[in-house]
């Protein structure tokens, strides 16, 4: 635990790491302040000290991973030319998944005040899901000028299935359902071949 009046480097990681710890292993249901802050090892009030409130934290928490993952996929244009392109494409897809985030994301959905900052947050050009997207198609123009993809795939289309499918399968999993990963792979392979 730290000290009182002692400066805790890298806050606002060290609480959004905490929480996906708590959801992995408990589920959204156990996600509190006070569970965030007990598995951050942490004084109780750092998260309010730091957000509004609890639903800020969560909302920054998905903006935060959006961004995270909005940066992997505009790195993909210097990746054209390595790798495959299947897979190189899963690895944006398939990071959307990580650290709990079909929890976190039905989690946001639960919350209303949360789903407002996050809308608004994208409406004024936080990166998003329009960013991987946009990102996704650029990648595949480019991979097709390489002649890596097959000039019969519209990159547009092919980076809509897969961002709008990685939506879909963020917000229909909760602990119990399915992995999600399978069928997003398949769908990359589909798409772009193996």
């Amino acid at each position: 635990m730290s000290p009182r009046g002692v400066a805790t480097p890298d806050v606002r990681e060290r609480l959004f790491a905490a929480a996906e710890r708590v959801v992995e292993r408990d589920g959204p249901g156990a996600l509190t302040s006070r569970s965030v802050t007990t598995e951050a090892g942490c004084a109780k009030g750092l998260l309010h000290a730091h957000f509004a409130g609890f639903d800020e934290f969560v909302a920054e928490l998905c903006l935060d991973r959006f961004a995270r993952t909005a940066a992997k996929a505009q790195a993909l244009s210097g990746l054209a030319g390595q790798g495959t392109v299947a897979r190189n494409l899963e690895d944006v897809a398939l990071a959307l998944f990580d650290s709990g985030g079909p929890a976190i994301s039905g989690l946001a959905m639960a919350r209303p005040a949360a789903t407002l900052r996050i809308r608004e947050a994208l409406e004024g050009g936080a990166p998003g899901f329009t960013t991987i997207q946009e990102a996704i198609t650029g990648y595949l123009q480019d991979e097709r000028g390489l002649g890596r993809v097959a000039e019969t795939v519209d990159p547009r289309t092919v980076a809509l299935a897969i961002v709008g499918t990685a939506h879909h399968l963020l917000m229909t999993s909760w602990p119990g359902t399915p992995d999600p990963r399978p069928p997003m792979t398949r769908l990359v392979a589909a798409l772009v071949g193996g």
